[in-house]
């Protein structure tokens, strides 16, 4: 089955984007493929095969991984830019995860004042949100997407086949992302995803959950697109505490997905939620619940909560010195611009360990 939601395109083939390449309706001048060497190992072959037309654009590889999500390499991709003398009619294909997606529609906003860009993302996570709502952003002194611009690609194309590839970390940092769509917004949404087994990814039926948390967040950012009202900050639940643990991984140069870290924010910020007397005590147990069946506490010693205080007062929710939170009201009901104090969020962080110890206790109990 084939879903559409305005100019995203969900689909086995690449039938969308053959005929939009062949058609030419925008009389584009150049093709230029921006993928990571991951990606041209494992799938630039497979992908010339079904776009041939594709096989007469330039080709811009980066490296890939978080860390190369900077303003350096923006500066390398522009200088190939003006090394194929590209123009205003040319057209920038994203072929990747969310760092691709993030960084070549940031690239391709930002030359000759802009140029237009398609999205292919590869990855489930950027399939359900990095290269959907418009936000290009580079990280800046370890700071998560602190340079960016708002612009939307004119095609977003999913293929879901790509799922089969991916391995289980790179499942479950989209399902990070999934299960904070159901807790923000819509309780029968993360009703329906608690009773898949996600350990069993290979087997499960991606086009509804796919297309259900692309409707949830085009509903949100349709309502704020540019974060003016403030509806759209709701995205970022799990992403005020998430963001800085990330950002603290990338300082130590230690490996963590987005989606990890966010699934560990969300345990923190559903804590908070319930400690202001917003999440009831059920609730904030199933959450955590649900998120430890799938991913691990990483304990954050507290000679490091300086750092990610730090860290957190650099979001950029906060104004005024005060740091605001996105927090639940219940499971499909979140509100925005929460002022909290910097006690309650460490206080947060040691509450996610003493998970951490008391699940590790009860483990060594049963042994």
């Amino acid at each position: 089955m084939k879903y559409k939601i305005n100019n995203i395109y969900i689909e086995k083939k690449f039938i969308i984007l053959n005929n939009f390449l062949n058609k030419n309706k925008y009389n584009i001048s150049k093709v230029i493929l921006l993928l990571d060497n991951n990606i041209k190992k494992y799938y630039l072959k497979y992908f010339l095969k079904k776009i041939s037309i594709l096989k007469k654009s330039k080709f811009i590889i980066i490296k890939s991984g978080e860390k190369y999500k900077n303003i350096k390499t923006c500066i390398k991709i522009w200088k190939k830019l003006i090394l194929f003398k590209i123009d205003k009619k040319s057209i920038i294909i994203n072929l990747g995860g969310g760092v691709i997606t993030d960084l070549g529609g940031f690239v391709s906003s930002t030359f000759k004042r802009g140029i237009k860009f398609i999205n292919i993302p590869t990855t489930l996570l950027g399939m359900i949100d990095a290269s959907i709502g418009g936000k290009n952003a580079i990280n800046f002194y370890n700071f998560k997407n602190e340079i960016g611009i708002f612009n939307n690609p004119i095609l977003i194309i999913i293929n879901k086949n790509f799922i089969k590839t991916l391995p289980k970390n790179e499942i479950l940092s989209g399902l990070g992302e999934l299960l904070k769509y159901g807790l923000i917004y819509d309780k029968k949404y993360w009703n329906f995803l608690k009773k898949i087994d996600f350990n069993n990814y290979k087997n499960i039926k991606w086009d509804k959950i796919i297309y259900k948390a692309i409707l949830i967040k085009k509903k949100i950012i349709d309502k704020d697109p540019y974060e003016k009202l403030g509806i759209r900050k709701i995205l970022n639940f799990g992403h005020t505490i998430g963001h800085s643990i990330e950002s603290f991984f990338l300082s130590k140069n230690k490996k963590i997905t987005h989606g990890e870290a966010i699934a560990l924010g969300m345990i923190c910020e559903s804590w908070i939620s319930k400690k202001i007397k917003k999440l009831n005590n059920n609730e904030y147990e199933e959450i955590c619940n649900i998120i430890l069946k799938y991913f691990k506490i990483k304990i954050i010693k507290e000679k490091y909560f300086n750092k990610i205080l730090n860290y957190i007062k650099n979001d950029k929710k906060n104004y005024n010195n005060n740091i605001y939170f996105s927090l639940l009201n219940n499971i499909g009901k979140c509100s925005f611009n929460k002022k909290i104090n910097k006690t309650l969020i460490l206080n947060s962080i040691k509450q996610m360990n003493k998970i951490y110890f008391l699940k590790k206790k009860k483990k060594n109990e049963k042994i």
